[in-house]
């Protein structure tokens, strides 16, 4: 087969190399429309009851992550010419296109009795802009009086100010987003130029938009690094450029093909899709170095272009598929998953895994039998005496060393075992942006002064359709609230309970002494007045109330939401909080009473999601290894070589984790990750080695010493080439500003490191220890596929070379 698809590929390069270019044409026409995804990542199944009760939650109240906060503690932002800007931003941004509603100090509505009309008129405390700094300050003591807003706009504490900005849920999910938020932020600059008053920013849609913009810059950042350290890499191999630019420009035509695979399949941009481009360079070039250097090998034999590129595809053909389809397992399991951003991430990284695979073995026998022949100065690679050395130190430790090297294996397993149980697994909401970031800094600012930004939600339902309004279930949603107040994790809750306390206070000619739940003889006054408050004329005060009583109950009255803020503490400290402080003093006031009370809200789902996401890629680790393993299996017919092929690897992966635990990098979706990724490319180096092995053993007379001390010194150097490669590619990763992505680089590249070690010491060591030479039975079908010497030229018949009219050129060496 392979011979013919040599054949095929020599024979019909002209026709086959502009149908790959009309194919790349028609990708990057379709790459050119890719977009960047404005979604929060949804990772709990959407069956999930968590999640089907949040969807419930935002038919009935709204969105909880749709609030942008500015924040500012400056007490001059109190003096009247400040104050007006401050007034002016108000108004400006409450114009801005996609901002539906702004709440600041500037424009604050409090409730007043209307006593001929028994109704509340919601009147703005700042009818008109104060003129005097005098007005300025009584107005600020009306403000300072509204319990309702105490916490909520003005730390009470550290006097901080914030303004929160309501964003239209149309354009939070948009490419319109962006726009929005730069709108904003130009507007706040401004008014900071003009004041000198330092302005913070927070809440999700501030960080989700950062973190948007952080992916798009950071993919292209990581394509041209790549590149870049891929081209040094080569030419330091081959010192010939003409071996830096194809292989290069091969792999740039996979990631055309990549991003344009991202439309067809109707996928956009996340923080995991925009590391495949990259991830599909570095893992392209091993393709075109093991092609490369097995070209120059061969044609050095044989001295003839065409002859040397046809035995490449024909000997190495199956054995670098079966590599490539290794690497893919890494990735394919994320396919088994229900969760998108996985789903889609394994789907797309396998799909360009196999097309990196089949541009490579086209356009590189193409290429390379177009160009000019190498020169002997450019095949001295394959002399490189440093690397030999290195692979004869090898040699020597697996044939004469190999107690040492058990025993070193042993100690690492041991220290590896104890980093591996200090792991943790944590995460935060912007758990991927580094901790001197703006956005980090600013979310201290935040819960320094306001407790937190992070949105979370709890309903309370009372099982019976008014019961909400009944005085002794808002006595009990009260005791909780007044519970939740004395976390220092939450902000100050509001629901229709502080509502309704400040409607007592409204009751009372705006009195804070009255700001608390009516009692049984006044319940009936306030309660009638705010219905009255909503169904009387006047428009926008009664449209106002309506709006804010819905926002706090649903339209039966049978259930109330209480909506707060609390901090990015870490899903284990959100975990304790809600376990053994919240979910206890729930159950203590309302046991017995018939009332339920759940929490919900973004913040919640995204801390269980993370915990599932953890649990389904541990899972998606052992079916990576139960794949690979059948592979192996498929492939040597054989569990001993299945055996031999999985311990080297697990020891590889278990040192990494090792790794995390003394570096103190916790477990969380971005990290749990790497294993699968890393077993599947790990595993090439074994699958190959093995190969090589069972081939020496047929040609040495089933010797296992002579057979692991030529699989050293010919597979030894295509493995530390591509470990080299992919070492230096997944470094680039280091850069990044994503605590994830930056983890994904370190790790991969330790990983690479150890399994030098693995594949090129222990791995040896195992197969001289249990291999029994000649009383095993090697099947020659097998063998044969990953022959890389085997064949003799005589062979080469099949090839049919004289109808390609090729010129045979004496041998080089």
């Amino acid at each position: 087969m392979w011979s013919k698809l040599a054949l095929f590929v020599i024979k019909n390069r002209r026709i086959l190399i502009l149908l790959l270019a009309a194919l790349t044409v028609f990708m990057g026409w379709q790459a050119r429309k890719v977009e960047m995804t404005y979604d929060f990542a949804q990772v709990v199944s959407p069956d999930d009851p968590d999640m089907v009760y949040f969807q419930q939650f935002k038919r009935t109240f709204g969105e909880d992550g749709n609030v942008f906060v500015l924040g500012m503690q400056d007490s001059s932002v109190y003096k009247l010419g400040n104050f007006n800007e401050l007034r002016a931003l108000t108004d400006t941004l409450g114009k801005v296109e996609g901002v539906s509603g702004v709440l600041s100090v500037t424009r604050l509505p409090y409730l007043e009795k209307d006593t001929a009309t028994g109704t509340f008129r919601a009147l703005p405390i700042f009818r008109r802009a104060p003129q005097s700094q005098v007005e300025l300050d009584s107005l600020m003591r009306v403000v300072n009086a509204q319990e309702f807003y105490k916490g909520q706009l003005i730390s009470p504490t550290t006097g901080a100010t914030l303004l929160a900005l309501t964003l239209d849920p149309k354009f939070l999910n948009s490419s319109k987003r962006e726009g929005v938020m730069r709108e904003i932020l130009g507007h706040a600059e401004r008014f900071q130029q003009k004041t000198s008053i330092k302005m913070h920013y927070a809440g999700l849609p501030y960080v989700r938009t950062t973190m948007t913009t952080k992916v798009a810059s950071e993919m292209k950042l990581f394509v041209g690094l790549t590149v870049v350290m891929m081209a040094i890499t080569l030419f330091m191999f081959f010192r010939t450029w003409s071996a830096v630019v194809f292989p290069l420009l091969i792999v740039l035509v996979v990631v055309v093909w990549c991003v344009g695979s991202m439309v067809l399949l109707g996928y956009k941009i996340n923080l995991l899709t925009g590391l495949i481009p990259s991830i599909i360079i570095v893992i392209g070039i091993p393709n075109c170095t093991y092609l490369l250097s097995r070209y120059h090998y061969d044609y050095r034999k044989s001295g003839n272009q065409v002859l040397a590129m046809a035995r490449v595809v024909r000997k190495i053909g199956l054995v670098t598929l079966m590599n490539n389809t290794t690497t893919a397992i890494g990735f394919v399991v994320f396919c088994f998953t229900n969760i998108a951003i996985l789903y889609q991430f394994g789907m797309v990284a396998t799909i360009n895994i196999f097309v990196a695979f089949a541009v490579s073995f086209i356009m590189m026998p193409i290429v390379f039998t177009y160009l000019p022949p190498p020169t002997p100065k450019q095949l001295q690679h394959l002399e490189a005496k440093p690397l030999t050395k290195l692979l004869e130190f090898f040699n020597y430790l697996v044939l004469e060393r190999r107690q040492t090297v058990y025993i070193a294996a042993a100690v690492l397993l041991v220290l590896a075992s104890f980093g591996v149980s200090k792991v943790r697994s944590v995460s935060y909401m912007v758990d991927d942006l580094p901790k001197d970031s703006s956005v980090n800094s600013d979310l201290k600012f935040f819960e320094q002064h306001f407790n937190g930004v992070m949105p979370l939600e709890m309903v309370v339902d009372t099982g019976k359709k008014k019961g909400i309004l009944k005085l002794k279930n808002l006595e009990k949603i009260d005791r909780l609230e007044k519970f939740l107040r004395t976390q220092p994790e939450l902000t100050t809750p509001v629901s229709i309970v502080t509502f309704l306390k400040a409607s007592t206070q409204a009751f009372y000619n705006g009195n804070p002494e009255y700001y608390r739940l009516p009692d049984n003889s006044e319940k009936n006054y306030v309660l009638s007045y705010l219905a009255r408050s909503q169904s009387a004329n006047g428009g926008g005060s009664g449209q106002m109330m309506q709006k804010l009583l819905r926002s706090f109950t649903d339209s039966t009255g049978q259930r109330a939401r209480i909506s707060l803020k609390i901090a990015d503490i870490g899903s284990r400290n959100l975990d304790t909080l809600l376990a053994r402080k919240i979910q206890p003093e729930i159950k203590q006031i309302f046991n017995g009473t018939g009332m339920d009370v759940k929490l919900t809200g973004t913040t919640i789902l995204f801390t269980k999601g993370n915990e599932y996401l953890i649990g389904m890629l541990k899972e998606s680790l052992l079916i990576a290894f139960g794949l690979v393993g059948l592979v192996v299996l498929l492939l040597f017919r054989s569990i001993r070589a299945v055996f031999f092929t999985l311990l080297p690897n697990f020891f590889t992966l278990l040192l990494t984790g090792g790794i995390m635990g003394y570096f103190g990098i916790p477990l969380k979706p971005s990290t749990a990750l790497i294993f699968s990724i890393a077993l599947g490319i790990d595993g090439d180096n074994s699958i190959h080695l093995l190969a090589k092995f069972r081939q020496e053993m047929a040609i040495n007379g089933q010797r296992v010493q002579a057979a692991i001390s030529t699989t050293l010194s010919e597979a030894g150097t295509s493995m530390i080439y591509t470990s080299i490669v992919l070492f230096l590619g997944f470094s680039v990763f280091a850069f990044s500003e994503f605590g994830g992505t930056k983890a994904l680089g370190l790790l991969m590249s330790a990983s690479l490191l150890i399994t030098n070690f693995s594949n090129l010491i222990l791995l040896p060591a195992l197969l001289v220890t249990f291999e029994h030479g000649k009383d095993e039975t090697i099947d020659q079908s097998s063998i044969r596929h990953y022959d890389d010497e085997y064949h003799e030229e005589d062979d080469d018949f099949e090839l049919n070379l004289n109808r390609m009219q090729v010129q045979p050129r004496n041998p080089v060496a």
